[in-house]
């Protein structure tokens, strides 16, 4: 009897997933088929009893005799056929599956290409970091400057369907291969907002999303000189991006620093730890980690002069992981003020794990801990001074499906009339009832547009108010965080 090759496939894929003995085991085998091979050449071959014998050895060692045992009645009996790879596929997949942790994940070798895009230059999408929470494909946060960000997209946005088709069921990777697709090119989604009873369409035209990660702006008053610098996310050239716009504010003379990670989804750890060592002291731990037996490591820079000027962090719900490391750091060590609002509260540390072929593990492998020893997983981050952005930042996109007019009631004439409110056309209501008042708010603003002048909440109507807020957010007008954040630096 001889070992068939596809056994020995499956065998040798547990065993790089569960390394150690396993690993052994499978070299052994290894030693065992090439002997085999020679001993071919004389009409000769492995007894069935050693064979046995062996496999026991194997499955006993790595104590998986239930997944060789199905793989071989799968393979024999099957009334269809299926490739040996996709059963090893299924098999690495279904280990991950139980694991019941949304970051760890197998991905094949096109997902892993998509994966390491996201970390380099550039990517064609619709711009969105995405994660999955209670088994929905859940938004993080829309990039900057992105389709996602221009449509409206926000942090805890759910993902139902992809062009009428339901996401249910499919893992991440799989949801985010469906929406991605060539610029220039459409994608509808559907999405459930928290608090909001409705679904909201969005349809959204597919672009090349630059990841450029580090803006930096010089804001002047009669007292002081303030530098903000926004990140994005913390991909491979974010901190050399951050070391040099933070030199070119500090020859300006700044007086204090915003740091903003608003909406920031995380990235690469190594590259928060570039950016945390440029701030706190040698003397105090910027960051701890926590294995899985709880043996945990401080980590120090070798800064011996602090920064002459105070900083302040920004934060709100889709800021994540590597951004919570940095507000939390920066606040426990030099006293940064936070400001806005609960962070996402992802504090655990990924790596990802080459299996030979193209593919990779990604697997949870530690969690990060503050320089106090504080994990904020699944808490997240709270701010020290906690600021709403207003009301209309939060409000649900107008979905106009039939006109409404006067003394007509909805939840999208609602929305419309808090959106009205905030680009100066006033209403006496924002309950959702049509008012008189609604009405010659409609008008104003659409003879100020010049749109048909009817009174009537309609789609285009709808539509322009919805773009102009979306542009309003956009270019940080009304921005009480970010003023916040500012005025904590010199009190």
């Amino acid at each position: 009897m001889h070992v068939k090759k596809s056994m020995f496939a499956l065998l040798l894929g547990i065993a790089i997933i569960i390394g150690g003995t396993g690993t052994y085991f499978v070299l052994e085998l290894t030693a065992i088929l090439g002997q085999e091979q020679q001993t071919d050449q004389g009409n000769q071959s492995i007894s069935e009893g050693e064979y046995e014998a062996m496999l026991d050895d194997l499955t006993d060692a790595i104590s998986l005799p239930k997944v060789v045992q199905a793989y071989t009645i799968i393979q024999s009996n099957f009334i269809e056929t299926i490739e040996n790879k996709d059963l090893v596929e299924g098999a690495v997949r279904g280990m991950i599956a139980t694991l019941n942790d949304p970051y760890s994940e197998y991905m094949d070798k096109e997902t892993m290409e998509q994966f390491n895009e996201q970390l380099e230059s550039s990517f064609e999408g619709i711009g969105a970091e995405v994660s999955m929470v209670d088994d929905r494909v859940t938004i993080v946060a829309p990039i900057k400057d992105s389709p996602a960000e221009r449509a409206g997209l926000r942090p805890n946005d759910q993902v139902l369907t992809v062009d009428g088709e339901s996401v249910e069921g499919l893992n991440l990777y799989e949801a985010v291969a469906k929406i991605r697709g060539e610029k220039g090119s459409e994608v509808t989604i559907e999405i459930q907002r928290p608090g909001v009873p409705d679904l909201i369409e969005f349809t959204l035209v597919r672009d090349t999303i630059p990841l450029e990660t580090v803006y930096a702006e010089l804001i002047e008053t009669s007292d002081h000189k303030t530098g903000v610098l926004q990140i994005t996310s913390f991909a491979e050239q974010t901190a050399n991006r951050f070391k040099e716009e933070l030199a070119s504010l500090e020859d300006q003379g700044i007086d204090g620093l915003v740091i903003d990670v608003r909406g920031n989804p995380g990235g690469l750890l190594d590259v928060t730890e570039e950016i945390l060592k440029q701030f706190i002291t040698s003397d105090q731990p910027y960051m701890q980690i926590a294995d899985n037996e709880d043996n945990k490591t401080r980590f120090f820079s070798e800064l011996e002069e602090p920064k002459d000027y105070p900083v302040s962090v920004l934060i709100d719900e889709g800021s994540a992981s590597a951004s919570e490391i940095l507000a939390i750091a920066l606040n426990e060590t030099i006293d940064a003020e936070v400001i806005g609002r609960n962070s996402f509260g992802k504090g655990t540390v990924q790596q990802t794990i080459p299996l030979g072929d193209g593919s990779t593990i990604k697997l949870t492998i530690l969690k990060w801990l503050s320089p106090e020893g504080v994990s904020i997983h699944e808490v997240g981050v709270a701010p020290t001074i906690e600021v709403d952005q207003p009301e209309y930042y939060y409000t649900a996109p107008i979905q106009v499906e039939e006109t409404f007019s006067h003394d007509d009631t909805n939840i999208n004439i609602g929305y419309a009339q808090v959106m009205l409110e905030a680009l100066g056309y006033p209403v006496d209501r924002e309950d959702g009832y049509f008012s008189e008042q609604t009405e010659q708010a409609i008008r104003d603003y659409q003879t100020d547009r010049e749109l048909t002048v009817n009174g009537e909440l309609d789609q285009e109507t709808a539509s322009r108010i919805v773009a102009d807020v979306i542009e309003r957010i956009r270019s940080d007008q009304d921005d009480l965080q970010k003023d916040k954040a500012i005025e904590a630096l010199y009190q």
